[in-house]
């Protein structure tokens, strides 16, 4: 329409003319002319828009796009190994004679298979008690070294598991063990022997004190003799007999009779 011009020809016929037919073709001609221009531009506004602004699907499919695009780009990850509890290393100090010492203690605490039940880093707890000992004694003289050596007796002990178990699993701390006395670390079953024998010693000592009986029946097992003296003593049940101590006056020998 724009190059032929027949929009404007059709246009000045209509004006020029008289014959109303004529002016009514060219006007409805001229009208439906429009429309269609109307129409074409319509459509070339649509399509730039379309160009210009992308749509909410055509930019959802462009990030899916660039997402699997990065996706692709990313290395494989490899499977990881399940992480495992590690300690980190138990100081070395410049001292051989107490790296020694550090060494000895933690074999001591790892005589079994306590520790790795327990998860124990036993170097740690070593070095800790190694460290205890020179702070009491202060030195790594003699008896530096008999305060290791009791501590790595008592811990191997197979007849006191317990002792090396509580310590494992920090019952008993590193400094508590550094200075216990070897009465207080031997096992339960030795405490009530000595606890058994200590009641007897202080019984026979406050027998000799307050005296017995001077007496010729009873004959010295060391020197043969029959100078004795003896004390009878309840220390069993009333319904049972009593228990017979005898001291040799003459060469202090002593025995007890059932």
């Amino acid at each position: 329409l724009q190059s032929t011009r027949i929009g404007m020809s059709v246009n000045a016929l209509r004006k020029q003319s008289t014959d109303e037919e004529v002016i009514s073709l060219a006007k409805s001609l001229i009208k439906s002319w429009k429309k269609l221009l109307d129409a074409s531009e319509e459509k070339n506004e649509e399509k730039k828009k379309s160009l210009s602004l992308p749509t909410s699907s055509s930019r959802e499919t462009g990030n899916s796009r660039d997402q699997s695009s990065n996706k692709r780009q990313e290395p494989p990850k490899t499977p990881t190994t399940p992480k495992i509890t590690t300690f980190p290393p138990a100081p070395v100090t410049c001292d051989a004679v107490r790296n020694k010492c550090r060494e000895m203690l933690t074999a001591a605490l790892q005589a079994d298979d306590d520790y790795i039940a327990i998860g124990a880093d036993c170097e740690h707890i070593a070095a800790q008690i190694e460290e205890y000992i020179l702070a009491d004694v202060k030195n790594t003289d003699m008896k530096y070294k008999n305060r290791v050596r009791s501590r790595i007796s008592n811990l191997k002990d197979s007849k006191n598991p317990e002792l090396k178990k509580n310590v494992l699993c920090g019952a008993i701390t590193p400094e508590q063990i550094a200075v216990m006395t070897s009465e207080e670390m031997a096992s339960n079953e030795l405490k009530e022997i000595r606890k058994a024998m200590t009641k007897e010693a202080i019984r026979e000592h406050q027998m000799a004190k307050t005296g017995g009986t001077q007496t010729d029946l009873f004959t010295c097992g060391k020197c043969k003799k029959k100078n004795c003296t003896y004390t009878q003593v309840q220390t069993r049940s009333s319904d049972e007999p009593m228990t017979t101590f005898v001291v040799c006056n003459e060469c202090g020998n002593r025995w007890k009779v059932p």
